[in-house]
């Protein structure tokens, strides 16, 4: 594994746990009581879960069975 395959996994592994517990804030990057933008570290880690899941040839509309 070269050492992009291994930035990409770690950025796939640290969006997944950001995700696991999204309101708990411990580490909270923008609470999410602001409107409007209090979801958008969310929505980023959203992002990149999925473009980290393409990067190794899984395709999220796969998992759910669309083609």
């Amino acid at each position: 594994m070269d050492i992009k395959s291994l930035a990409v996994a770690a950025v796939g592994i640290v969006s997944f746990l950001y995700l696991l517990n999204p309101t708990a804030g411990f580490i909270e990057i923008i609470p999410d009581w602001y409107p409007l933008i209090g979801n958008l570290d969310e929505a980023t880690a959203v992002a990149l879960l999925i473009s980290a899941l393409g990067y190794f040839g899984i395709q999220t509309p796969d998992i759910f069975g669309k083609k």
